[in-house]
């Protein structure tokens, strides 16, 4: 293969491995539980799968104001964001398109029918107890969109107060560009029970989203097709509810709600705010049935809905409704072998001022997995055939094998493939007069192949793993220049990521670096040209420390490389780099005070053509939370 080199990703790699240091206690979080990567519970250190966790720790240690913030310092994981917080925000892991990347939350598939794509920018940062992200495609379990991998968001469920009764907690926050944040609510967990009720709020004043040039300038058009200098600003609020209880047979039930509301203002030529409201909830049953055979049974929605206006004008409305019912089956074999069982069926709704030529889809995926060790043999097989009403039926499969050298090191292997479908938009969106078109009635669904090799370890300082993967897609679908989508006959991507996290006495130093070729294969005039969008390569570094008792402070760098904004490689984004500083003081064992200063050196950059991102910033939070809620 051949790669961009890049030697700081090798020096990375190298000062991580050569870390060593007694383990302390802070290593413990390498023994969380993680469910996506197999659909069943198994150690993060235990796990085949390329994943990441974000703990709650990590959250409220990082003092992130977004979603797309803390998922940004994943490895292989790219971030395009069309003017600062609010505004349309997309993810591209391992070099995939945004609507090749599945987001649950609670196990619930989340995003919009129409785009294809989870709205990330309107996630509560306040509702989330933990993230896993699992690089590589998961079509094979979850059926469509996970090409690039899967993104599970799991809410807060009062389980971190077990032994307690209800407590409350809650944080304000107010910064840069006349930002302010404010979270409360109440967990408690029992023996049997665990709930968490909690609601939160933001504003900012934010600022010029588009540059708005002329089209009579070097580059081209305006990229918002508008010049509107003015600040943008976001607002939201949100609620979330999360209740479990287990019976004395070992039976439990579930249920869960979130909903946030969003107002984001913009700049465009035909809309330039719009009215969001997301929504996801469920219910659900745990019944082992026997000593072998453990069963769930879940119903969930996703709803996405906006309301668009134009100075004040309404424009349109777009209402995506996604029901799903899931049952999955568990069983023992026999020692560390285990087999899963089950079926998803999902309808996709559209309802829209927009007039579509179809509306309502229905999709119906059998699934099955195998999972087995043998000495420091193991292996993960696992297969899916999805029966779709637009496309018809689709198989997916995927193998995985990992040798155990000791009981540190694990070498893996492993191949998938995944498809993804055109999306409503893509298909059916109707045309605006005096606009190219927006959609194309003869594209055809994706394809792709994967595979992948890796080596990780968990010595007693840490953690450390390195993959190096390769992907091809045939019929890709991306937006050529004039924002019409089409299907590129292949697209191949490689890619070598690595991370490593080490705990060092009162120090916490973590790492992550990977460089990226993904590159179009078609046959057309932008044969060997990158995809755009995708950074050739990117690194971060985070290192933590705890100064005293009540104090501690941290540091973040990273370096994100070039990438076009097009297909035809004619408008070339600048590589960046960011620096920041934070801080904490516990004033008690509940109060804290936190502080953070973002883009240090006040860094001009971005991730969309024309679409500006936030300068040197500065925020304070101030927050009460007795014990782990």
């Amino acid at each position: 293969m051949q790669f961009r080199t890049w030697p700081a990703f090798a020096a990375i790699l190298g000062v991580s491995s050569a870390w060593g240091a007694p383990p302390t206690a802070a290593t413990t979080d390498l023994s969380d539980v993680v469910v996506t990567a197999t659909r069943t519970p198994q150690s993060s250190a235990d796990t085949l799968a390329a994943t990441t966790v974000i703990t709650r720790a990590d959250i409220e240690r990082s003092q992130a104001r977004s979603l797309a913030e803390l998922l940004g310092d994943t490895p292989s994981l790219s971030i395009a964001n069309s003017g600062g917080p609010g505004k349309a925000t997309s993810i591209h892991l391992r070099g995939t398109d945004a609507n090749q990347v599945l987001v649950l939350v609670d196990g619930v598939r989340w995003g919009s029918a129409t785009n294809g794509q989870a709205a990330i920018q309107d996630f509560p940062v306040s509702q989330i107890q933990r993230i896993e992200i699992v690089r590589g495609p998961r079509s094979s379990l979850y059926g469509a969109d996970a090409v690039g991998g899967v993104i599970q968001i799991f809410t807060r469920d009062g389980k971190g107060a077990k032994g307690r009764g209800p407590t409350p907690y809650f944080s304000v926050t107010g910064g840069s560009y006349n930002t302010w944040k404010g979270e409360g609510g109440v967990s408690g967990a029992t023996k049997r029970l665990h709930y968490n009720l909690s609601v939160s709020g933001e504003t900012t004043g934010g600022f010029n989203a588009c540059t708005g040039r002329p089209f009579s300038s070097p580059r081209g058009g305006a990229g918002c097709y508008a010049n509107q200098p003015d600040h943008d600003g976001y607002h939201r609020e949100d609620g979330s509810a999360n209740l479990g209880y287990r019976f004395d047979n070992g039976w439990s039930v579930g249920a869960h709600y979130l909903r946030s509301n969003g107002d984001a203002q913009y700049d465009g030529a035909t809309t330039n705010r719009s009215y969001t409201v997301q929504e996801v909830y469920g219910v659900r049953i745990d019944a082992p049935l026997t000593d072998f055979w453990d069963s769930r049974l879940s119903l969930s929605r996703s709803r996405d809905r906006s309301k668009n206006y134009f100075k004040g004008d309404y424009v349109s409305r777009f209402d995506t409704r996604r029901d799903s019912v899931n049952w999955q089956n568990d069983f023992v074999l026999a020692k560390q072998q285990t087999a899963t069982l089950g079926v998803d069926h999902r309808q996709d709704e559209v309802t829209s001022s927009a007039v579509y030529k179809q509306n309502k889809r229905n999709n119906t995926g059998v699934f099955g997995e195998y999972q087995g060790r043998f000495g420091a043999h193991e292996i993960d097989v696992a297969a899916r055939d999805d029966d779709n009403q637009a496309y018809g039926n689709h198989a997916t499969g995927s193998v995985t094998y990992g040798y155990h050298v000791n009981k540190t090191y694990t070498l893996t292997a492993s191949y998938g493939n995944a498809f993804n479908a055109p999306t409503f938009n893509d298909l059916y969106y109707p045309d605006t007069p005096g606009f190219p078109p927006a959609s194309n009635p003869d594209l055809k669904p994706e394809k792709s192949h994967t595979g992948e090799i890796g080596f990780k370890a968990t010595p007693g300082w840490g953690h450390w793993a390195i993959h190096a993967y390769q992907t091809d897609i045939n019929d890709e679908i991306t937006l050529n220049a004039n924002y019409t989508p089409e299907n590129v006959s292949s697209a191949r991507i490689r890619g070598v990521e690595g991370e490593a996290t080490a705990y060092l006495g009162r120090w916490r130093i973590g790492a992550n670096a990977d460089w990226l070729n993904a590159e179009n294969r078609g046959s057309g005039a932008n044969h060997g040209n990158d995809l755009p969008r995708r950074p050739n390569y990117s690194a971060s570094l985070h290192v933590d420390r705890d100064l005293f008792a009540r104090f501690s402070a941290g540091a973040s760098a990273k370096l994100v490389g070039s990438r076009y904004n097009d297909l035809a490689n004619t408008d070339k984004l600048g590589g960046y780099a960011l620096f920041g500083l934070r801080g904490e003081m516990r004033v008690t064992e509940a109060w804290k005070v936190q502080a953070k200063l973002s883009n240090l050196f006040d860094r001009h950059y971005q991730t969309v053509d024309f679409y500006n991102q936030p300068g040197r910033a500065a925020y304070v939070t101030v927050s009460y939370s007795p014990g782990n809620t």
